[in-house]
């Protein structure tokens, strides 16, 4: 299978934002950055924070706010000539309980205005997603402002070991071994174990 040439982080931009729950994708792609010591500028054509990874694989935050992602994916995309098969797009999900992932190619996409932005921009839905769990408010009139606000603390550090399992998923990721890498994300993390009191 075609591993990925291109990896984005949904979220938005401006330190309002850099704390709340939507912004889980930029987490992951800054912590990615960094750990493969890639360098993310500001390139205006592509109206987003950009960085050159190994093997010509490009990571990309958007820096248009949330609903006109695509804007920034497709002129990537297009002036790379990356498939979208090619690209794995990093998000928030409201729909999984912090702490769990969901990899997964194509499909609905959960009313995330991100993902809806960016498949009208590629013409297609046949992308890769990696979903990242933050819970839901239980109350929908409520999830603009939940997803708008920084998750508990309990609740980031539920995300951010979600984080951190997802780049252990990288090497298969980037290899295109996206059936085991998928096995391993969608597979509910062992709950850490009591310690027995004597």
């Amino acid at each position: 299978m075609t591993a990925p040439r291109l990896i984005v982080g949904l979220g938005n931009p401006g330190r309002d934002y850099e704390e709340t729950r939507h912004n889980a994708g930029f987490w992951f792609c800054a912590r990615l950055a960094r750990d493969w010591g890639v360098t993310l500028a500001h390139e205006a054509r592509f109206h987003g924070a950009v960085g050159r990874a190994h093997r010509n694989m490009w990571v990309l935050l958007p820096q248009t706010f949330m609903n006109r992602s695509g804007q920034a994916v497709g002129a990537l995309a297009r002036f790379h000539r990356i498939a979208p098969a090619e690209i794995l797009v990093v998000h928030d999900e409201l729909d999984i309980p912090p702490g769990r992932l969901r990899l997964k190619f194509g499909g609905g996409m959960g009313g995330h205005n991100g993902l809806k932005d960016i498949a009208a921009h590629l013409g297609t839905q046949d992308y890769w997603r990696l979903r990242i769990g933050i819970g839901h408010p239980g109350d929908r009139n409520e999830v603009v402002n939940y997803v708008l606000k920084p998750p508990r603390r309990e609740e980031l550090a539920e995300i951010e070991a979600a984080i951190g399992r997802a780049l252990d998923l990288m090497p298969l990721i980037e290899k295109g071994e996206w059936n085991a890498a998928t096995q391993r994300a969608n597979t509910k993390p062992a709950s850490p174990k009591l310690q027995e009191t004597p």
